[in-house]
């Protein structure tokens, strides 16, 4: 357990936690501290000491993209170099908020203080929102040094931010850890500090019948670092289909990292089961074994945008880090 936190940082991005009603419907609306604060006041037992800040521009979490992964990180190390927090809160959307939780677990991977994101199905002020529980629950989290690394809190339960998924659109339970095998080896060595030095395009191409050459070429051509492959089961392809292999050797060849997840809900990669998995991982592909789509996005964005080669983000994508890959 962590040591209890005396200072608090809420970083506020946006998201249904704190929108108000326009004539287009929901939308991110400032003035959250202040409604935050005055509900404070009617909650009992104690709570951390905070600050507020709020990240421009707000925004509802369906607009979030990569480059706001580097703004939520650049905004957390800055207040922890200036000494000004020894724990965050970040608030944040609920469409991509395990997209930002498993980015942020491999962008802060060196940091040392705790992070924990957290949102609402129904905004503050709604008849039985979910939105303040979330949030003073959160505090009390971290409050009480339960937060270790980067964590999601939502329905009064703590997940990790590199296993958890939304699974739910109408309930306030909506996000859990996805039931995936994880049993791949931990790095033997230090993992690199994932500071970003450039930028990264990674692209994700899920697996269907019909899927070939011209899909992989595209992404390819339009400027893909990482072409993420949801395959099938265990890691299976079309492995019979010669020109989708070819092209995904031609991608290897160019120096574009081929990466493999499962895109069954409880899947994991093992290339070995069947012939048409091994077919994948001799065109290139390395597995990312039970990561999620969350956490394979977000760690294949962080190692790239460190300006790792390929052949350095192939290694570290294939072993576990942070625990998005093992218990």
């Amino acid at each position: 357990m962590n040591q209890p936190i005396e200072r608090l940082l809420v970083l506020y991005t946006g998201g249904t936690i704190g929108m108000q009603q326009s004539a287009a419907g929901l939308m991110p609306a400032s003035g959250f501290e202040a409604r935050l604060r005055a509900q404070q006041a009617l909650e009992t037992g104690p709570l951390p000491s905070w600050s507020f800040r709020e990240l421009q521009p707000l925004l509802d979490s369906a607009n979030m993209q990569p480059s706001h992964w580097l703004q939520m990180a650049t905004a957390v190390r800055e207040a922890v170099a200036q000494g000004d927090c020894d724990a965050v809160l970040l608030l944040h959307g609920t469409d991509t908020l395990a997209y930002s939780a498993a980015a942020l677990s491999f962008l802060l991977l060196d940091l040392e203080i705790p992070v924990l994101l957290t949102g609402a199905m129904l905004p503050a002020g709604s008849p039985g929102s979910d939105a303040w529980p979330n949030l003073f629950g959160s505090m009390r989290a971290l409050q009480a040094g339960r937060v270790e690394g980067v964590r999601l809190f939502f329905n009064g339960v703590l997940l990790h931010g590199a296993r958890v998924s939304k699974l739910r659109s109408d309930a306030f339970d909506a996000f859990a850890e996805a039931p995936r095998k994880r049993s791949a080896a931990a790095a033997s060595e230090h993992p690199p500090m994932l500071l970003p030095q450039q930028p990264a395009q990674v692209v994700i191409l899920p697996l269907y019948p019909g899927v070939g050459a011209a899909q992989v070429q595209a992404l390819v051509a339009s400027g893909a670092q990482a072409l993420l492959l949801e395959c099938y089961g265990s890691g299976t392809g079309p492995a019979d289909d010669a020109p989708f292999i070819e092209a995904l050797r031609q991608a290897h060849r160019q120096g574009v990292v081929l990466a493999a997840i499962s895109q069954c809900p409880g899947g994991h990669v093992d290339f070995g089961v069947y012939a048409t998995g091994s077919g994948l991982r001799d065109a290139g592909l390395v597995s990312g074994g039970g990561m999620t789509r969350e956490a394979a996005l977000g760690k294949l964005f962080a190692l790239l945008t460190a300006g790792l080669n390929q052949a350095q983000v192939e290694h570290w994508f294939c072993r576990d880090i942070c625990g998005e890959m093992a218990d």
